[in-house]
């Protein structure tokens, strides 16, 4: 889960300091090719510099059953060779150019990027647009790809008993849903990832109107459209692209525990995530107020969980709350607290059950609410001057159904919110029956007599 907390970290602006941000302001121009692909242009001329990103609408999420980790696995797979580049040429290609490149995988999408000086983008497209259709994988691919996502999954997961404990809260919270597997799968059925799998996630998905190219820096609207149309809008869509339907969570209606112990664990502490709704398109006022909650109840130094449970009652060295409302279906809301030394865990959960229940009494100050606002609405801002997450920002937002009108409206949306929202999202998300607490702890020691 992320947070706003690291964008807002050490900014410090006059109340006084007009800060708007208009839609219109970013320079945003949006189209579709006639094969279906959806194509996003953001175009900001002060840096000759370029973002190409091509995002598909599928991730660890849409993966067949047993066949996890698999969306990942042809993200490697991907820059291997092609009809056109030998393996491992685009990235070299990408590095000589002056540029870099990377991909990455999530629930719900899975993204290839390069950012290079704007003369290149053409060479770009050329690139990834064979990639989308022409990858040429062989059996020596599998196997060595397969060992490196597996020695991923050792140094990221089984080494870090706070991932391991982290995947076991998912596999918890989500019932039914696909959400409840890791993004980079299961060990046991990672190590059966072959050919076939990677190649049927491939000829499923990989398609232009399975795909959101989002181009942003110093561009040209119309340029990046004939770009477009030669390279993208030449590929055939899938005629038989499927559905987007995902199993969906019961009602829940009973409150789990788990507790993690390990030997390697450094800090102890206390983890619960809310089952929570995500944004929805044209319906974005319960995510923006679960937004804001999370920033009020636990964004920050000033925050009520950190005044409470740090300050005052000092009983934590760290509390927090965390949303993430860009997501397909059902995300979570989660609230931790970290014990100072000699605090039970028992102990830390009591405190912060309190510290929670009194919230509900005392509601938001509306002090904090707008300084939080003006430090958001400063994020966005600032945001802007970035390539790399404004593309980022449209991309994610389209992957998972929301618009570009969405994604502008955002801003306009959190402002909007009010305490009394912020207190009935509060209400309506801190359901125990709907939630996982978890403790990360070591192994209890056994007294031995004599």
């Amino acid at each position: 889960m992320t947070s706003l907390r690291s964008a807002l970290a050490g900014l410090v602006l006059s109340a006084a300091m007009p800060l708007t941000v208009q839609a219109a302001d970013e320079g945003v121009t949006t189209f579709e090719l006639d094969n279906g692909m959806q194509v996003v242009v953001v175009e900001d001329n002060r840096a000759p510099v370029v973002q190409h990103m091509v995002w598909y609408k599928a991730g660890s999420a849409d993966e067949p059953v047993g066949s996890s980790g698999v969306a990942h696995f042809l993200e490697h797979l991907l820059f291997k060779a092609t009809d056109t580049l030998a393996e491992g040429e685009l990235s070299s290609t990408v590095a000589a150019n002056g540029g870099r490149d990377n991909a990455f995988t999530s629930y719900d999408y899975t993204a290839y990027f390069q950012r290079v000086a704007a003369d290149r983008l053409e060479l770009m497209m050329r690139m990834e647009s064979d990639r989308m259709r022409n990858i040429r994988l062989t059996e020596q691919n599998i196997a060595t790809e397969r060992n490196v996502i597996l020695e991923e999954r050792n140094q990221r997961t089984e080494n870090n008993p706070r991932a391991l404990f982290a995947e076991q809260m998912s596999a918890a919270q989500y019932l039914n849903h696909r959400y409840g597997v890791p993004i980079i799968g299961w060990r046991h059925e990672m190590e059966t990832l072959d050919m076939q799998d990677a190649l049927g996630f491939y000829d499923t998905y990989y398609y232009p109107n399975n795909a959101i190219l989002v181009v942003s820096g110093d561009v040209d609207a119309d340029e990046v459209k004939a770009l477009a149309e030669t390279y993208y809008g030449v590929i055939p869509a899938n005629p038989d692209l499927p559905e987007r339907v995902r199993s969906q969570e019961p009602p829940q209606t009973a409150e789990r525990r788990l507790i993690f112990r390990d030997p390697r664990v450094a800090q102890e502490y206390v983890s619960r995530s809310y089952l929570a709704p995500e944004r929805d398109p044209g319906d974005q006022k319960a995510a923006a107020a679960l937004t804001l909650l999370a920033e009020v109840l636990g964004g920050g130094q000033t925050s009520y969980m950190t005044e409470k449970l740090q300050f005052e009652e000092q009983k934590a060295v760290f509390s927090g709350a965390f949303y993430r409302g860009v997501s397909l279906d059902d995300t979570t809301f989660d609230v931790v607290i970290v014990p100072v030394p000699g605090l039970s865990l028992q102990e830390a959960e009591d405190a912060m059950d309190g510290v929670l229940a009194q919230f509900l009494e005392d509601g938001v100050d509306p002090d904090q609410l707008e300084r939080i606002k003006y430090q958001l609405r400063a994020s966005q801002i600032y945001a802007r001057d970035d390539v790399d997450r404004i593309a980022r920002r449209y991309g994610a937002a389209m992957s998972v159904g929301l618009t570009v009108e969405d994604v502008q409206a955002w801003p306009d949306v959190l402002q909007s919110i009010t305490a009394d929202d912020i207190m009935a999202a509060a209400r309506g998300v801190l359901n125990r029956e709907a939630s996982v607490t978890g403790w990360l702890t070591r192994p209890e020691t056994e007294e031995v007599t004599q």
